[in-house]
């Protein structure tokens, strides 16, 4: 495993926009992400598909790659962050330069869509990528960056909390939609019910995952990585209970439940049950059957707020008896 340096004060950070054109489409969002980077005592540097767009996608497939091929290469670059997700990031895996990547690791984090890109990164040059927010949804947020999601970058990113540490659970949390271009208020957060453990027990292994939607644009390909052993995380954004049952049994048939040592479910931000007899928990078990690992669901990370960064590459050890998650390495270096 190889691990990027840690982010420090006045370093600069490279964005990318990967897939939707974020920065087009949400103009005061996108300006109030960079300045919340600027106020945490960063530099910032546009990518080149900044201020492009093609309707769905900010530009073309090796336009994209280029974005991120330039600022892999540009030494005065220590972190990546996307403007937000999408829906085509898996285009630009064959053309990314791994090598690069593996001879000079650097931070790149988003989440969502992004997920392409983190976990084939990861596959590729076992370089340590992380699943956390992104400038336009997260940093952008109306009146700045949740206070709890600020700081769970922090520790994670500048090493403000060094491993191994248990993670901390939310007292509050939010998934209130609100028209980004006409948001008067904050966010209404609710009540943290807590993480749920669904089968208990304890297990070690290295933490993979993203969003389940997105795998299956990549799934079982070389930029894939290999699951045996792993701690797998997964979540997901606006599915119905028919899209999960189709994405859970893609993991089903292709063997995932029988590598792995370990499950996380995020919370599911905006749900459809479409009025199943059954929840979303009871469809889980449905699939996984008599396989035996411990899961731990309701977790936060991924499309609600605040969201934990989950280092993609490190050991953890996932305790669901008592519904605890600790990170036993950094996913940064000194």
């Amino acid at each position: 495993m190889n691990k990027p340096p840690k982010l420090q004060v006045g370093d600069t950070i490279g964005i990318i926009t990967p897939s939707f054109p974020a920065r087009i489409q949400f103009e005061e969002r996108y300006q109030r992400g960079v300045e919340q980077l600027k106020r945490m005592g960063f530099k910032v540097k546009e990518g080149t598909c900044t201020y492009k767009t093609e309707g769905y996608r900010s530009s073309s497939i090796r336009d994209r790659a280029d974005e991120l091929n330039a600022f892999l290469h540009d030494p005065e670059v220590k972190a990546i962050i996307s403007t937000i997700g999408g829906t085509n990031s898996n285009s630009v895996l064959p053309y990314i330069d791994y090598e690069q990547l593996r001879r000079h690791p650097k931070i790149i984090m988003g989440y969502s869509d992004v997920t392409a890109i983190l976990m084939a990164c990861y596959a590729k040059t076992d370089v340590v990528t992380f699943y956390g927010p992104a400038i336009v949804p997260s940093f952008g947020e109306y009146g700045g960056m949740f206070e709890t999601g600020e700081q769970y970058v922090k520790d994670i990113l500048c090493l403000e909390r060094t491993a191994p540490f248990q993670l901390h659970i939310p007292d509050e949390w939010t998934e209130e939609m609100l028209d980004w271009s006409t948001q008067q208020r904050v966010k209404t957060f609710q009540p943290n019910e807590g993480w749920i453990s669904l089968k208990d027990g304890k297990a070690q292994g290295t933490l993979i995952g993203g969003n389940l939607n997105t795998m299956s644009g990549f799934f079982k390909s070389d930029y894939y990585p290999d699951l045996k052993g792993a701690i797998l995380f997964l979540e997901d954004s606006f599915k119905t209970m028919a899209e999960e049952e189709r994405s859970l049994s893609m993991l089903n048939l292709a063997g995932v439940f029988d590598e792995i040592s370990g499950l996380i479910i995020g919370k599911h931000e905006h749900f459809q049950d479409q009025s199943a007899p059954f929840s979303f928990n009871d469809l889980l078990l449905e699939i996984i059957g008599e396989k035996d690992f411990p899961i731990l669901t309701n977790v936060d990370i991924g499309h609600t707020f605040p969201s934990h960064v989950f280092p993609i590459g490190i050991q953890v050890e996932l305790d669901t008896t008592n519904g605890v998650i600790r990170f036993l390495e950094d996913g940064v270096s000194e």
